[in-house]
């Protein structure tokens, strides 16, 4: 109560003392611990601004709504009332990292006149804001103005847009590894998705939206004070076309000169910047979490997250078998097979088993009738690829007959776009797939903003360059996979693909699209399914090799999808990771490294009283010669205890601990 009250009375303070000019308002939030201080003056611009333990992160930055009619909502602000708030609750999480979200923050709302307003919030990790208005009818935003103007030029990990469908700038797969640049070398022409990570010198700040719906994803360009951000959106498209690329991609032929064309009364996206002391915080961040609409589902028991056999990665390449390996009936049944032998709840149909891009028919050699029944024997559901263009065209016809089939899910794919209509529609396919209780693994598009919280039958999200590139790219791949948790999995779900069985050191590494091998050790695939997060898990490679390497294949089917409890152990960006999650009574641990091989010490204190028996499967003598070697061994654990774990180069560490 006495934070509450002393918060008022800054804010109050702040804005009788310069009411009689009438020109300037200055207002000051603070985290509830104290650590962050948001400073924010309302003038002649809008402008926000971040302190970090005194030191300041982010200069005053202008922050605006510019609307189709010339008025622009930040310029020549008049605050007409101020009302202030300390949010202190939790809520259940569904199919995530932890149980229960605590919500703790103070929260600014400015109410201008002309009904608009801006609401601040601080929190102990973070700092965000939104825009809203209050007005009848429709409005046309023209632009939106976002800066992060950064004290100095810092390092920063940027994923640069690079692969333009169509030759168009906001066509894009937002699939990029991160380019570990100062600010000020942000490539001209370019525009990077989010999430963002700088490095600010005392801590890390990570630039994430959340609440995204019916409004363009915010991307990011060098803005010109050379060592800040602004933010950059996709022109609204007024007409598209479906255009062969790879696949079919829904292309827009014509954009508008504003980006979002929506109800005059409404709440715009969270701009959010997480703020870590450590580069550990960065693993343990609920921030989407907490500022995504909550869930607009009213039964969810039908979800069923779980792990995927996937046919695609692997190029269907099943061995001896007395049929011909493919996209027919009998292949899928040895998947079926397989997976209900390992305890695997769903299998994947990918690219392929459509005739003629009709949703509701196959290909001749293909019964989806027939190994739905199959797979209903056996306990094992089925999920379908499928284009976003033939869902946005077919999906009133096709999500009833998916249901009427027994289908569980779908995966989409070839989004490659963020403008207003692709955001909007992510929503659109989730809030119908639920009323036909159909999961949805979103491909080929941007980063989550929350939608998952919202609609919870989204259990899968792309926005990743998984490990399908393997296939065809020879990048630093280790690198990249102990950059994502710290960055793009702090979004949300990442269906990032691991379950790799054969394995490849550096220098043996090539890419081979129907025989895949993965980069680093077999534990560095093993650690995946503990360190990544996604409600719905593929084990990419074959069942023939999973089979052949049961002891690996048994580890990963013990491993859940989702959490009661994560504790961060150790890690820095791109360089290791070391994470821990309970569900239940049993722990769960995963530690990655890049090319560098290493030695960690991880405390156990976390495990609380009892003893526990702990599974573990870490990087054989000589898995800097053969990837895949790896030695399990079996010893007690308890909370008296630290463990010495060996990484190595691309290496890896996973454990199962179950109490005593």
């Amino acid at each position: 109560m006495l934070k509450k009250i002393g918060l008022l009375m800054l804010v109050m303070f702040l804005c009788v003392s310069v009411l009689p000019a009438q020109k300037q308002q200055a207002f000051e939030l603070k985290s509830p611990d104290g650590s962050i201080t948001l400073q924010i003056t309302a003038g002649e611009k809008l402008l926000w601004s971040l302190q970090f333990k005194g030191q300041q992160i982010i200069e005053p930055s202008v922050i605006s709504m510019q609307l189709q009619n010339g008025e622009i909502l930040g310029e020549k602000v008049k605050v007409a009332s101020v009302k202030t708030a300390n949010i202190n609750s939790q809520f259940n999480a569904l199919f995530y990292k932890r149980a229960v979200v605590q919500d703790v923050c103070n929260q600014l709302t400015l109410n201008c006149t002309k009904d608009w307003g801006v609401i601040f919030r601080v929190y102990n990790d973070a700092s965000a804001y939104r825009f809203f208005t209050k007005r009848k009818g429709e409005i046309i935003i023209k632009n939106e103005e976002a800066n992060f103007n950064f004290s100095a030029d810092h390092k920063a990990f940027i994923p640069i847009q690079w692969d333009y469908r169509d030759g168009q700038k906001f066509n894009t797969s937002f699939e990029s590894l991160y380019r570990e640049i100062p600010l000020s070398q942000f490539p001209r022409d370019s525009v990077a998705f989010l999430p963002l990570l700088v490095d600010a010198g005392p801590c890390k700040v990570e630039i994430i939206e959340a609440d995204l719906e019916d409004y363009p994803g915010l991307n990011m360009d060098l803005n010109a004070t050379g060592k800040g951000l602004k933010g950059v959106f996709a022109p609204y498209p007024l007409e598209s076309q479906p255009k062969q690329w790879h696949w079919l991609n829904f292309i827009p032929t014509q954009r508008a000169d504003y980006i979002a064309k929506t109800t005059g009364s409404r709440s715009f996206p969270w701009r959010a910047v997480i703020i870590a002391d450590q580069d550990t915080d960065l693993l343990n961040c609920d921030i989407v979490q907490k500022l995504a609409s909550p869930c607009r589902l009213t039964d969810v028991s039908w979800i069923k997250p779980g792990q995927v056999a996937w046919d695609w990665w692997n190029d269907w390449n099943i061995s001896h078998v007395d049929f011909k390996a493919g996209i027919n009936t009998e292949t899928y049944k040895y998947f079926i097979d397989f997976a209900a032998a390992n305890n695997i709840p769903y299998i994947l149909l990918d690219a392929g088993w459509t005739k003629d891009g009709d949703l509701t028919q196959c290909i001749p050699v293909l019964n989806l009738k027939e190994l739905v029944a199959y797979g209903e024997q056996k306990n094992v559901g089925l999920v379908l690829w499928a284009l976003w263009y033939h869902i946005l065209t077919q999906k009133d016809k096709a999500f009833p007959w998916f249901e009427q089939m027994g289908i569980k899910g779908l995966k989409i794919d070839f989004i490659d776009r963020d403008d207003q209509l692709a955001v909007a529609s992510t929503f659109e396919i989730a809030q119908l797939a639920a009323q036909h209780h159909l999961m949805v693994d979103y491909h080929g598009v941007f980063k989550p903003a929350g939608i998952q919280r919202t609609y919870p039958n989204v259990v899968g999200n792309e926005g990743v360059k998984g490990m399908e590139n393997v296939k065809w790219a020879n990048e630093d791949v280790p690198r990249y996979d102990v950059t994502l948790p710290f960055i793009r999995n702090v979004a949300g779900p990442m269906d990032y693909t691991p379950g790799a069985m054969r394995n490849a050191n550096r220098a043996n590494f090539r890419p081979i699209n129907s025989m895949p091998m993965s980069q680093g050790t077999r534990c560095h695939q093993l650690a995946m399914y503990v360190v990544y997060e996604v409600p719905l898990q593929m084990l990419s490679d074959n069942p023939t090799v999973y089979m052949q390497e049961q002891e690996c294949t048994n580890f990963i089917t013990k491993i859940p999808v989702m959490y009661d409890e994560t504790v961060p152990l150790d890690g820095q960006v791109a360089e290791y990771v070391a994470i821990a999650r309970k569900k239940g009574e049993t722990w769960y641990i995963g530690a990655m490294s890049n090319w560098t091989p290493r030695d960690l010490t991880l405390d156990c204190s976390f495990l609380g009283a009892g003893e526990y028996t702990a599974a573990i499967f870490q990087d054989g003598v000589n898995a800097d010669r053969d990837a895949t070697d790896y030695k399990k061994v079996t010893r007690k654990l308890s909370a008296a205890d630290k463990l010495t774990i060996h990484l190595a180069p691309g290496g890896g560490w996973a454990a199962i601990l179950e109490k005593l």
